[in-house]
């Protein structure tokens, strides 16, 4: 596994402790799942992992332990330590919650998200609008943008679900976003939620989130209908 110049490096960072360490291969490990350069089935080596990070093992060992408690990881006999996938029905099943969890977040941030909170998110669809055409860097800002979304709905009983529900997206969100016809709808819808938002409409916020879930589950099934990786 090579280094990849897109993702952080260790000497870029401060120097703040093993727990800091941590976050930055957990970071770098996501993102690698998220992007399909560990798709699922591939067998993690903890020795390849700390070559490739440059780090000890005790940082390394805490982001698998991280990543495994996320359910990103599984053990497999006679194999070790995986990337965890999903069958249909898991899918299904995910994106079933995804649409109900995010349409709530949603109208709760038309009603509560703060004024910063909002120009927040339309700087993230300036962000995206910039990366057009680079699917590693749009699925980063696509994974903010939700997160900020959640963040606006000012509920911590929603949030925490949330994000263990999009944990579990790095095992799809490869192929959700793969094609640029695809990445341009997700970026108008991501455009009709925040205009809700801005508009205070909880109703059209809510109906802009699920149907922004349906399209992206829509997209999964017909790559996976049509064969394509």
């Amino acid at each position: 596994m090579s280094a990849n110049p897109d993702l952080i490096t260790v000497s870029e960072q401060t120097s703040d402790g093993a727990g800091s360490l941590a976050q930055i291969a957990y970071d770098r490990i996501f993102d690698a799942i998220q992007t399909g350069r560990l798709p699922p089935g591939t067998r993690v080596k903890e020795a390849e992992l700390t070559a490739w990070l440059e780090m000890s093992r005790t940082p390394v060992r805490d982001a698998l332990v991280r990543l495994g408690g996320e359910g990103l990881l599984r053990h497999e006999a006679y194999r070790g330590i995986v990337i965890a996938s999903l069958d249909r029905q898991m899918v299904g099943e995910l994106f079933l919650a995804r649409e109900a969890m995010e349409g709530t977040a949603a109208a709760l941030a038309a009603r509560y998200a703060a004024d910063a909170e909002i120009a927040a998110l339309q700087s993230l669809l300036e962000l995206e609008r910039s990366v057009a055409g680079d699917p590693v860097a749009g699925a980063r800002y696509n994974r903010k943008f939700h997160a900020e979304i959640y963040v606006c709905a000012h509920n911590r009983y929603l949030l925490t679900p949330l994000r263990a529900l999009w944990s579990q997206m790095a095992l799809v969100t490869r192929q959700t976003r793969r094609s640029q016809g695809r990445s341009d709808e997700a970026r108008r819808e991501h455009e009709a939620i925040v205009a809700a938002i801005v508009a205070r409409d909880p109703v059209a916020a809510e109906a802009a989130a699920r149907q922004h879930i349906k399209a992206a589950q829509q997209a999964l099934l017909t790559d996976w209908i049509e064969g394509r990786p």
